[in-house]
């Protein structure tokens, strides 16, 4: 296979896991970006808004828009850090107790799309894309050290 049909597939399958909870998502007035933010600050814990950019590789002014309505919802609150210019952001008591009820959704949403493909499976699948990011990453970060 050719890698341009590789990563075309590959941004195909990311467009629709997007649509697939974005529609899971819907009935909690979520999308998939706020569900990164909140799946993120519940697994890692507080984070600078700067963190989360670099996390999930999101540039600067969608990140600030979606935490804005993270906080308008009242899902997560900005705290100031040691310097006023770092924004800290966490989960809110709120969203911690609903937190449960999206993530039963996004699990069901996986189980119903991974049907039919075996645990073996689905353990390499987690493995090779694991090592694909890693390698973007690490190209990524290789070419802005030469710019």
């Amino acid at each position: 296979m050719e890698t341009h049909q590789l990563f075309h597939t590959i941004h195909q399958l990311s467009r629709e896991l997007a649509k697939q909870a974005n529609h899971t998502l819907q009935p909690f007035g979520l999308y998939t970006a706020q569900w990164s933010v909140l799946f993120v600050l519940k697994e890692k814990g507080k984070m600078t808004q700067t963190e989360l950019c670099d996390y999930l590789a999101v540039e600067a002014p969608p990140m600030t828009r979606t935490i804005q309505r993270l906080m308008k919802q009242g899902y997560v609150k900005q705290v100031k850090g040691e310097d006023r210019r770092v924004k800290i952001i966490e989960m809110t008591e709120q969203s911690k107790a609903i937190y449960p009820e999206w993530e039963a959704a996004i699990l069901q949403m996986n189980d119903r799309l991974l049907t039919g493909v075996p645990d073996e499976q689905r353990e390499h699948m987690k493995q090779l894309l694991s090592s694909c990011l890693m390698n973007v990453k690490e190209n990524a970060q290789k070419g802005k050290l030469h710019e």
